[in-house]
C-alpha cells in the first residue's frame, strides 16, 4: 500500500520535476559544459575544444581577444563588475535589513493604522524596478528635486551637456534607490514574525523591569532569527544579481570618464549575451564564477545560522 501511494506521489510531481529538469537543472549543466569550451559558436554548437582559457581572461590572467566583440573589457570583471557588485551587495544588504527591522518593530506598535501603513510600505515592491530608477533618474537629475530642495547643484545622474557624476555621486543614488525597492519585502516579512511572538516573553521582561532595547535585543532579535537568515540569504542572492536597478537608473554600465565604472558582474554576463553568442562561452565562465561566489557565501550564512538562528 505505501509503495501505491509513493507511486502516485511521483506520479503528482511529473509535470513540475520536468519542468525543473528542462528550465532550471539542463541550464545550469549547459552553461557550465560551454564555460570549457573553446570558440564556442552558439548557432551551430560547434567549439574547437576544451580549454581553462575562459576563466583566465575572465578573473584576468589572459587579454580578452581583441578579434571577439566587446574585445576592449580586457579586466572589466575582475576590475570593475565584481567589485562594483560586492559593494552593491555588502552595502545595501545590511542597511536595508537594519532598516526594515526597526520599521517592522515601530509598525508593529501600531495598532490604529497598522494594515493602513503596511500598504503604504509594501507598494514600492510591486512597481517595476526599471520605472522606480527612471523616477529616481528625476528626481536626483541636476535639476531635479533633490537638488532644489537642498539648494545644490551636484550632478547624481549622466545628462547630455552636463558634467558627468563622480563615481561616488553615481552610487550613492544606486544604493539609496536598491535600499529603497528592497525594504517593503523585508519589512512584510519582519513584521509577520514579529506577529507570531508570545506576547507573554514581553510581559515577563517588563515585570523584570527590562529596558526596551534590552527587550529588543535579547527577545525580538533571537525570536526573528529564523527569519533574519531568510531575508539574509536571499537578499545576497539579490545583491550579487543586482542588474536592473542599474541599466534602470543610468541606462547604460558606466557615468564617467571610466567606461565600466558601474558595471555590475550580471551586467557583464547581459553584454557578453548579446554580442549574437559569439562571446557566450565568456558569459558562461562568469556565470559559474558568480554562481560559485553566492553558494559559498550561503553555505558562510547557514554555517553562522546554526549557532545564532533560534527556532
Amino acid at each position: 500500500m505505501e509503495n501505491k501511494n509513493n507511486y502516485k506521489g511521483w506520479l503528482y510531481l511529473l509535470p513540475a520535476i520536468i519542468l525543473i529538469v528542462l528550465f532550471t537543472l539542463y541550464p545550469i549543466i549547459n552553461t557550465v559544459l560551454i564555460s570549457f569550451l573553446s570558440e564556442y559558436n552558439y548557432a551551430t554548437g560547434e567549439s574547437s575544444g576544451f580549454t581553462f582559457s575562459n576563466y583566465a581572461v575572465i578573473l584576468g590572467f589572459e587579454d580578452f581577444p581583441s578579434w571577439l566583440p566587446n574585445g576592449g573589457q580586457v579586466e572589466a570583471f575582475m576590475r570593475y563588475a565584481l567589485p562594483n557588485t560586492l559593494f552593491i551587495t555588502f552595502i545595501t544588504v545590511p542597511i536595508s535589513i537594519i532598516l526594515a527591522l526597526i520599521i517592522a518593530v515601530a509598525l508593529n506598535s501600531i495598532k490604529a493604522l497598522q494594515r493602513f501603513f503596511s500598504t503604504v510600505f509594501f507598494t514600492p515592491y510591486v512597481t517595476n524596478i526599471i520605472a522606480v530608477g527612471m523616477v529616481f533618474g528625476v528626481l536626483f537629475s541636476q535639476h531635479g528635486l533633490i537638488n532644489e530642495i537642498f539648494g545644490t547643484s551636484s550632478s547624481f545622474i549622466p545628462n547630455s551637456g552636463t558634467e558627468p557624476p563622480t563615481y561616488f555621486n553615481a552610487m550613492l543614488v544606486l544604493c539609496i534607490e536598491i535600499i529603497w525597492y528592497e525594504m517593503p519585502f523585508k519589512i512584510l516579512v519582519f513584521l509577520g514574525g514579529l506577529q507570531g511572538i508570545d506576547k507573554q516573553y514581553y510581559e515577563a521582561a517588563r515585570v523584570d523591569s527590562a529596558s526596551k532595547f534590552k527587550r529588543f535585543k535579547s527577545i525580538t532579535v533571537p525570536l526573528l532569527s529564523p527569519q533574519i537568515l531568510y531575508i539574509s540569504i536571499t537578499s545576497f542572492i539579490d545583491g550579487f544579481k543586482e542588474y536592473q536597478a542599474v541599466a534602470g537608473l543610468f541606462n547604460s554600465r558606466g557615468t564617467t570618464s571610466l567606461e565600466y565604472n558601474l558595471y555590475t558582474a550580471v551586467y557583464f554576463i547581459y553584454d557578453q549575451v548579446q554580442t549574437g553568442g559569439r562571446n557566450i562561452n565568456y558569459a558562461c565562465a562568469a556565470a559559474v564564477i558568480l554562481f560559485l561566489i553566492i553558494l559559498v557565501f550561503t553555505f558562510i550564512q547557514f554555517a553562522i545560522s546554526k549557532k545564532r538562528v533560534y527556532y
